[in-house]
């Protein structure tokens, strides 16, 4: 009797004439999560099926399935034949072992719950659940409750003769599979925010592209490592993100010397964005994100957005706009990228900080402001010396 995995969808239930489409990419997608694995893929009625596959890569295999935009829930089964001329022998053999286990951790009450596809069997679902449910009392402790249940043993018949037999449901991430909306810019840099806002459109199908701001030798190859290490977990969820490495440092000097104190992180915004829309209108690109947060800091002011968006045409996506700094953090923590963005290696928006930064600044003054600066020539020559990873 083998073990398989099966992997459920859910939006994609939703999307009509086009579901196609949408399979099509949540298959390629889990096919590269599991690029490391040998195994077989199978695709019926609504569910995929991950077989013969090594049973010691079982917790790696559902790991990397359960990061995959699209992929609603998964399951270990037990693929056994139906035998119901025989009683169901297989099927009860496997619940009787399910529910073993389920006593030994603690279960009183269970219930099992039966799809049957295969019509050709005579017997109703109820009536087979009563069955097999029969054969599990016999056999342990537990007590039947169909409302208030500790486990649940699932019996899914399929048309083949075949029956997947499971206890217990692992959701996933959910969402739509990358690459469905399109492709957006994310600026990433070294903190909590921007991987997050990676994820969140991700999630919603988009396919991501990366731009990081460096800033030697103010900022260290330390530093870079950990976006590079960023971009890695995130690429996790979201399939594989180029990076493009910008250097920055000629252009904050110039900003350093020729701009006032207080415009001195609006302007460098403004360039960052002038780069980002370029890189992003080259990839192809339709969008920007950005891990903006409402009021957290000084350039994230209603007034500082409007100067920084005022230099590009393409939307600037900011999923993260409403959130407040827990509930970011907290986000952090669940995909896993919190420790690592925490480490204490500066990114280029902490270097040449002003004491007082504009917080309201006025687009018509930071344009004034910003004349000083040979802005064509400074955003060329970083834009000839990109690092591309």
């Amino acid at each position: 009797m083998e073990k398989v995995i099966i992997i459920r969808f859910g939006e994609i239930f939703l999307k009509g004439k086009n579901r196609d489409y949408f399979e099509s990419l949540l298959i390629k997608n889990i096919k590269h999560s599991l690029k490391d694995f040998s195994y077989e893929f199978r695709r019926s009625q609504g569910r995929y099926f991950i077989e013969n596959y090594a049973e010691v890569n079982e917790p790696e295999i559902l790991d990397a399935v359960k990061k995959v935009f699209g992929v609603y829930s998964v399951s270990v089964a037990y693929k056994v034949e139906t035998l119901y001329s025989q009683g169901f022998t297989d099927v009860k053999s496997k619940a009787v072992v399910l529910a073993a286990s389920a006593e030994a951790k603690g279960a009183k009450t269970f219930r099992v719950s039966v799809k049957r596809a295969d019509k050709r069997i005579p017997m109703t679902s109820m009536q087979i659940s009563a069955e097999i449910g029969g054969a599990v009392l016999e056999a342990v402790r537990l007590k039947v409750d169909l409302y208030n249940f500790d486990a649940e043993i699932c019996v899914d018949i399929r048309e083949d003769g075949y029956a997947f037999v499971y206890s217990g449901v692992e959701m996933a991430v959910g969402g739509l599979p990358v690459g469905c909306s399109d492709k957006g810019m994310l600026l990433l840099s070294g903190g909590i925010d921007s991987p997050i806002a990676a994820y969140m459109m991700a999630k919603r199908g988009m396919k991501l592209f990366a731009i990081h701001f460096s800033s030697p030798p103010y900022t260290s190859d330390l530093a870079k490592d950990k976006v590079v290490a960023l971009r890695n977990i995130v690429s996790k969820y979201c399939t594989d993100i180029k990076l493009f490495v910008v250097p920055f440092t000629e252009i904050q000097l110039a900003i350093h010397e020729k701009c006032p104190a207080e415009f001195m992180i609006t302007i460098m915004r403004r360039i960052m964005m002038r780069i980002a829309e370029r890189l992003a209108v080259q990839n192809e690109c339709g969008a920007l994100i950005t891990g903006e947060s409402l009021g957290q800091v000084a350039s994230q002011t209603l007034s500082s957005i409007n100067c920084t968006n005022s230099v590009v045409k393409i939307p600037v996506l900011r999923p993260l706009i409403g959130l407040d700094k827990e509930e970011i953090m907290d986000k952090a923590k669940k995909i896993g990228t919190y420790e690592t963005s925490i480490l204490p290696y500066e990114d280029c928006c902490t270097v040449f900080l002003p004491k007082n930064p504009a917080t309201r600044p006025k687009l018509s003054v930071v344009e004034n402001a910003e004349s000083a600066l040979d802005l064509n020539e400074l955003i060329d020559n970083a834009l000839k010396n990109v690092e591309v990873l």
